[in-house]
């Protein structure tokens, strides 16, 4: 059953002016063709609403759905860039939106209240395919093997001068150097139980001991780069920005962070009635791991390109769609 709408009232506003950097409701910026895609006559024409919310991994991710159901030969509406997970989590609830990617540990701590994840990808993601479908009608499908979780990086020089590998190697030079151990985190990261409160808890940090200071997310990999103002900080795992900074990205050898993989979600009633969509999209999912992922996230945030091209370069490349 859903859950009731009054809630879900507050995204409408964030709708009206969501997308990237065009009118809301547009269609896709760029053509494509068929490729491996066909064009199918059960999505010829069928009016088909894409979301993202609003950074670059996302907006890729929804730029890819779109193209590739353009290229079947569904009638696209743009609404990436949609302003936080909540907004577009009331989107689809309130049939604003059909598609997007989401990921599994947004969906079983942010939306559904759950307090611990799932160990393991395949377990988390069927925990949340099974109790979104029940609680809200809302279905999860084709799991990405990319896992955008959070994570910590350390400063090059840093890890290497006081051999910080591991979250423990972390923990334990907080408790002997806090100095040493100065770490910038996002503003969600700071407060968020998956986040640094958590992960204190999990390694026996002294929350009070840690020179924490909150920065915007955008921010965290230049200034922990630089190793001035921190010498560690909180990111996103996929991000182009570690590779392309030499940031060392810190094992969760105990395996505190949840599973955020990247899947398909879609209201029932519209899954049912295109089920052709899902079998479009499967084998491009299949292909999104970390490493992919990374490197489209670098082209945007690094070579400053717009995502709607990297998105529609890589399904060209790999053969999914033609430039039409």
């Amino acid at each position: 059953m859903r859950r009731g709408c009054a809630a879900l009232a507050t995204g409408l506003a964030v709708l009206l002016v969501a997308s990237c950097g065009l009118e809301a409701g547009s269609s896709m910026p760029l053509p494509v063709g068929p490729g491996s895609i066909e064009a199918l006559p059960e999505l010829d024409g069928v009016r088909i609403t894409v979301g993202s919310k609003d950074f670059t991994e996302q907006n890729v991710l929804g730029y890819i759905i779109g193209f590739a159901l353009s290229a079947a030969g569904a009638e696209v509406r743009d609404l990436t860039n949609i302003v936080g997970s909540n907004s577009l989590r009331d989107a689809q609830l309130l049939g604003q939106v059909d598609i997007a990617y989401d990921y599994t540990g947004t969906g079983w701590i942010n939306y559904l209240g759950n307090e611990n994840p799932v160990p393991g990808s395949d377990e988390q993601f069927a925990a949340v395919r099974d109790a979104d479908l029940d609680e809200n009608d809302m279905v999860w499908t084709a799991m990405a093997p990319l896992n955008n979780t959070y994570a910590l990086v350390a400063n090059p020089r840093t890890a290497a001068e006081k051999n910080i590998v591991t979250l423990s190697d972390y923990a334990a030079l907080v408790a002997a150097d806090p100095q040493a151990a100065a770490t910038c985190v996002g503003t969600e990261f700071n407060v968020r139980q998956d986040g640094y409160p958590g992960m204190a808890r999990k390694y026996g940090i002294d929350a009070a001991a840690v020179q924490k200071q909150i920065v915007q997310d955008a921010l965290v990999y230049q200034v922990t780069a630089d190793g001035t103002q921190c010498r560690f900080g909180s990111v996103a795992a996929t991000d182009g920005r570690i590779p392309a900074l030499n940031l060392k990205l810190l094992v969760d050898d105990r395996g505190f962070f949840p599973k955020y993989n990247a899947a398909l979600v879609m209201r029932r009633d519209f899954a049912e009635a295109h089920p052709r969509v899902r079998t479009v999209l499967e084998p491009i999912s299949a292909l999104l791991t970390d490493e992919a992922m990374t490197q489209l996230n670098r082209e945007v945030d690094i070579d400053g390109r717009e995502p709607a091209e990297v998105a529609r370069t890589w399904l060209i490349d790999r053969g999914f769609v033609t430039a039409s």
